[in-house]
């Protein structure tokens, strides 16, 4: 659950950009667009295997 606490004088506007911004944070907007849409089995071992790869060049560069 994602809650954020309005500060003195801010705007709704403002109270909604950093709502936005700890969604986005937790990855909250990247899985409700992922679930969107059906994806295909393959297209999901797909974006896993990619997803491993940059995991594992990541791990490869902190090590340099």
């Amino acid at each position: 659950m994602i809650r954020v606490k309005a500060r003195m004088n801010e705007s709704l506007e403002q109270l909604l950009k950093r709502f936005k911004k700890a969604c986005e944070k937790e990855g909250l907007t990247r899985d409700i667009k992922r679930t969107a849409f059906y994806e295909k089995p393959s297209e999901v071992r797909r974006r896993k295997e990619r997803q491993l790869i940059r995991k594992i060049q990541k791990e490869a560069r902190e090590r340099w």
